[in-house]
């Protein structure tokens, strides 16, 4: 059931009609019901507008800091550099979908979308180190040194590059089980980590009039960023049970291009967070900067 969701994603897919039609005429029947496609471009136009120059300025706040930096500011880096790139091959699949219909320029396209189907890997890392700071501070304090990181990021690169070339080579059939365990798993890591670190930070002052500031801006931040990954990745976790209850039309038409539009929005929703945090907290920290003390926890 979750292989035939995830074949049925058009983000993956080449245009059966390659030259000039509305690009809903991907499938024909598709006509009757061309909102889906249209909000899907209207999301790839915003990611353009909005989410390129946000994850560059990003990736250049991140660059160009020599102190106080946040343990996650690597994950958050590379990140960063993925949300671009795919961000800025929105052009070229514009132009291939209404005018070229290129096949070889879908090998581009598929390894895009191939790196954006793990993203998700990121952001569990982000997800698990904000865990460890809050939850299990002592052993963190041990594990604190970026070259950790930097080979954990080197890790998931090598990961992400190969689903990247195996989806551009060998199509999207060759990844579905791939990208519906890392979807299912990388929901499931990051929903448990920041309810974890909301269960701390909340029984931190059980019995307290009052939160410490520090806590209560990291509490905020928490839900906030829970929010987000609730509303972009539940939705393909909760559609994979009813595939088959819906038409061709209902699914491929409306409801998946709908689901995994809201999914590409995180390109733009994740360094929009991270520039709103850096300029509230003065410090740029989208994921949490760690003293020895619990108490000084910033998430």
């Amino acid at each position: 059931m979750i292989n035939a969701t995830l074949s049925l994603h058009v983000n993956s897919t080449t245009p059966a009609v390659p030259h000039g039609p509305p690009p809903w005429y991907q499938f024909p029947v598709c006509a009757v019901a061309p909102y889906g496609f249209i909000f899907y471009f209207g999301v790839k136009v915003f990611n353009l507008a909005i989410g390129t120059p946000c994850n560059i300025l990003v990736i250049w706040q991140i660059a160009s800091k020599k102190s106080d930096t946040s343990t996650s500011d690597i994950f958050i880096f590379n990140l960063a550099i993925l949300d671009a790139y795919f961000c800025l091959m929105t052009p070229i699949e514009m132009a291939n979908r209404l005018l070229l219909g290129d096949s070889r320029i879908w090998y581009a396209q598929r390894f895009a979308y191939g790196i954006k189907d793990v993203a998700p890997l990121f952001l569990v890392c982000i997800c698990l180190d904000r865990y460890m700071a809050v939850v299990h501070p002592v052993v963190f304090s041990g594990i604190r040194d970026n070259k950790i990181r930097i080979g954990v990021s080197v890790l998931v690169w090598g990961l992400i590059l190969a689903y990247g070339f195996t989806k551009c080579f060998l199509g999207v059939m060759s990844v579905n089980e791939v990208f519906s365990g890392v979807i299912l798993f990388s929901f499931a890591v990051m929903v448990f980590c920041n309810i974890s670190v909301i269960w701390v930070l909340r029984r931190s002052v059980a019995g307290k009039e009052e939160m410490h500031p520090v806590k209560k801006k990291a509490l905020k931040m928490v839900l906030i960023i829970l929010a987000i990954i609730v509303s972009n990745y539940l939705p393909p976790v909760a559609l994979m049970p009813f595939v088959p209850y819906y038409t061709f039309v209902q699914f491929r038409c409306q409801i998946s291009i709908s689901v995994f539009s809201i999914m590409d929005l995180s390109c733009s929703i994740e360094p929009l967070l991270y520039i709103t945090k850096m300029e509230h907290s003065g410090c740029g920290c989208c994921g949490q900067s760690v003293s020895k003390k619990p108490q000084d926890v910033k998430v």
